[in-house]
């Protein structure tokens, strides 16, 4: 007995002296983590109003680019982002007869998806301080451990749609954003979609998307957005 109780005894000694070391300071948790990402989200997307930038889209369909579409991109005075067709891929000629009835019909069916696609890169990227923080305080965060010290993925579970799930890896030292990957659908959970985005960052420190990529596989669809350019409006 008295053995164990010089074991314990040690054993709380190391613990005290580690807990004393430099750097073993209590790493923040997966809420606080999240509550830093918003922050630095929130920061970002207010300076990012200063600014104007080119997008450029790409929506391809079994490996054959389908739509380009570049628009000029800058805050307006409500808050919301503006946007000015600079180029644009022309529609295709019509078909006549049935065959172009039946064309048309898949057409219009291809160009809904499409737009419902694009909609729905926007309801993820950039991630939202606002839903950043309702799935803070849901409780539906967690953190995955990617590099000890240097690189985690906050994971939000229900973030836009119930079951989807937006995780945004971020650098532990500085917060700041390295990418984000969506798994999410449109409208049936059957037709599952994901969302690959690399973060790009301005001389300022300022974090933006800089590369998005969504792949819907059932449909062979992919959406690629591209932002560059980034300038300061005089």
């Amino acid at each position: 007995m008295k053995e164990t109780r010089t074991q314990n005894r040690f054993a709380a000694a190391l613990l005290l002296t580690a807990l004393a070391l430099p750097g073993f300071a209590q790493q923040p948790t997966a809420s606080e983590r999240a509550a830093l990402l918003k922050a630095t989200m929130a920061a970002s997307q207010e300076v990012l109003k200063q600014y104007e930038w080119i997008e450029t889209t790409v929506v391809s369909l079994k490996g054959e680019e389908k739509s380009r579409k570049q628009e000029r991109c800058y805050y307006g005075a409500d808050g919301g982002v503006q946007k000015v067709e600079v180029t644009s891929t022309p529609p295709p000629e019509k078909k006549r007869g049935l065959r172009g009835k039946i064309a048309a019909s898949k057409q219009e069916e291809l160009t809904d998806y499409m737009k419902s696609a694009i909609a729905l890169v926007k309801s993820y990227v950039p991630p939202s301080p606002a839903k950043i923080q309702a799935a803070k305080d849901a409780g539906k965060v967690s953190i995955d451990l990617l590099q000890p010290g240097k690189r985690a993925r906050l994971n939000f579970r229900d973030y836009a749609k119930p079951g989807d799930n937006l995780g945004v890896e971020v650098d532990l030292v500085s917060n700041r954003p390295l990418g984000v990957k969506v798994s999410t659908y449109l409208e049936d959970a059957k037709d599952a979609v994901t969302l690959d985005v690399r973060m790009g960052q301005l001389n300022d420190g300022t974090t933006y998307p800089s590369d998005v990529a969504l792949d819907a596989k059932a449909k062979k669809l992919t959406v690629t957005v591209k932002n560059s350019g980034y300038r300061k409006m005089n």
